[in-house]
C-alpha cells in the first residue's frame, strides 16, 4: 500500500513542477512596437489602427521613425494612414512621445478607406497593413466591405 502512496505523491510533485517553475519566471519583455487590429474590421468607409510604441524608442534623446502602410493581396501598396492626432501622413514620421503610461506611448492611424491621393475607394476584399519603425516591422490584415 506504502508503494502506492508513494507513487502518487511523486507523480503528483513531478506534475506539479513544471507549473511551479512556469509562476516563478519573469513575464516576457514586451516589444518594442506592437500593432493593434484596425477597428471596425470589417469596415466601410474608414477605419482607425491603433499601435504602441515602448517609451524605451525615446532614450537619449531619440525619436523612433514610423511608416505605415496598407497594401493589397498582390502587396502593392493602396495607401498610407494618417496619424490620427494631426491627420499627417505616416510616412517616416519622427514620431513624440508626450503622455507613457507603464513605459508605453499609445498612438492610432486613421484611413478614410481611399487609394493613395486619389478619390477612388477601395475595392472590398483583404488589405495588409504595415508597422514599420525603426526598420522593425509588424503586420495585420483587415477587411474592407462595400
Amino acid at each position: 500500500m506504502k508503494r502506492y502512496a508513494y507513487a502518487w505523491l511523486l507523480a503528483a510533485l513531478f506534475l506539479a513542477a513544471p507549473a511551479m517553475v512556469r509562476a516563478q519566471q519573469p513575464a516576457p519583455p514586451r516589444h518594442p512596437i506592437e500593432l493593434g487590429q484596425n477597428y471596425p474590421n470589417p469596415f466601410n468607409p474608414a477605419t482607425t489602427i491603433p499601435f504602441s510604441l515602448s517609451a524605451e524608442l525615446w532614450a537619449n534623446g531619440q525619436r523612433p521613425v514610423v511608416s505605415l502602410r496598407i497594401y493589397n493581396v498582390l502587396a502593392q501598396l493602396v495607401a498610407i494612414p494618417s496619424l490620427q492626432a494631426s491627420g499627417q501622413p505616416l510616412e517616416h514620421v519622427e514620431l513624440d512621445c508626450r503622455d507613457p503610461h507603464d513605459g508605453v506611448c499609445d498612438f492610432s492611424a486613421y484611413w478614410d478607406g481611399h487609394y493613395i491621393n486619389t478619390t477612388r475607394e477601395a475595392a472590398s476584399g483583404v488589405y495588409v497593413y504595415q508597422l514599420t519603425v525603426n526598420g522593425q516591422r509588424a503586420s495585420k490584415r483587415m477587411i474592407v466591405m462595400k
